[in-house]
């Protein structure tokens, strides 16, 4: 049994972690890590877990776990690394942003993997630390990525995104409480969002020379989780055309799937699923993209990163279902 360990346990990411952990074939939870929470239970904070675990918040660290995951704020993640050391054999996997772009790729000598598993599932699998992707960026990059494989990304993309609100983290703020949240809708970001800077290098890596604009308008929704992207370019080809690209960059990858129907978020929330769909009109192609901004946006992916790097079935763990109604 791989023994894990969590930093940041209170989180919205690292509850999706013990969730799904708990009940993973290979894997033995050894500590969830949490100053603000050390000594209480792990079932006082995510409360579904009654009667699923006993075990508490540590305030402790086991440096010789197999696998640790970082679930902290963005630009946490270095700071926590640069106080606590792990063994040479510890693989780590971080989720928030801070080695994602290949400018931060390299921390104190340890390499880290952009970890989307449709794009770099062979160095996925050879690697000791992976970058786990943002939210908002997979749905977007599972958009794109096998247009920027042809070479045909050749005119401006918008991207239209709206996110829920666990989107925002655990901690309370303005635009997260019930009473602002809820028969609301906003935009936030606008042409700047982080997430720009890694899908950027993602495309230029499949596209040599690939130099245009991101459009990129994120919104934030009334609902708790799921993520809607409506992204579209030209394409001078038939829509069976973008279908069979799609198909074919697609076809060994577990999670992301092509639907001939309009997807909506009911059908990927609470699964590890990527759900596509293609429209043409005239020269545009419009591709929808829907996900769990917290299961294939964090840890969901964040498993399927884990799975690979030791060797196990990709989807071990992660046969979950939609709570469709």
């Amino acid at each position: 049994m791989l023994k894990a360990g969590i930093i940041g346990g209170a989180g919205y990411t690292a509850g999706e972690l013990i969730r799904l952990l708990i009940h993973h074939p290979a894997v033995e939870i050894d500590f969830v890590y949490s100053t603000s929470n050390a000594g209480n239970k792990i079932y006082a904070v995510h409360q579904d877990l009654v009667g699923q675990t006993d075990q508490s918040f540590s305030s402790e660290i086991n440096s010789d776990v197999d696998v640790v995951f970082l679930c902290l704020g963005h630009g946490n993640s270095t700071a926590f690394l640069q106080k606590n050391s792990f063994s040479t054999n510890t693989k780590i996997i971080d989720l928030s942003n801070d080695f994602r772009l290949n400018n931060d790729a390299n921390f104190e000598g340890k390499e880290f993997v952009y970890g989307l598993p449709e794009l770099n599932k062979d160095e996925i699998e050879k690697a000791s630390n992976i970058a786990n992707p943002g939210c908002f960026a997979t749905a977007i990059q599972l958009a794109l990525l096998p247009l920027a494989k042809e070479g045909i990304l050749n005119t401006d993309i918008h991207i239209n995104a709206t996110t829920g609100a666990t989107g925002a983290g655990v901690s309370p703020g303005a635009t997260t409480h019930f009473a602002w949240r809820d028969n609301n809708f906003s935009t936030y970001k606008v042409f700047t969002h982080q997430h720009l800077g890694e899908i950027g290098e993602t495309l230029e890596s499949l596209q040599n020379g690939f130099d245009k604009d991101l459009i990129f308008i994120p919104n934030r929704g009334n609902f708790s989780r799921g993520i809607f992207a409506s992204i579209y370019t030209d394409f001078e080809g038939k829509l069976e055309d973008a279908y069979a690209l799609y198909k074919k960059f697609y076809e060994d990858a577990p999670y992301t799937h092509l639907s001939k129907n309009p997807v909506h978020l009911k059908q990927v929330v609470n699964t590890n699923n990527c759900f596509i769909h293609l429209h043409k009109h005239n020269n545009k192609l419009l591709i929808t993209s829907a996900i769990d901004n917290l299961l294939k946006g964090a840890s969901g992916q964040a498993i399927q990163n884990m799975n690979l790097i030791y060797g196990l079935e990709e989807n071990l763990g992660l046969n979950l279902k939609s709570t469709y109604f």
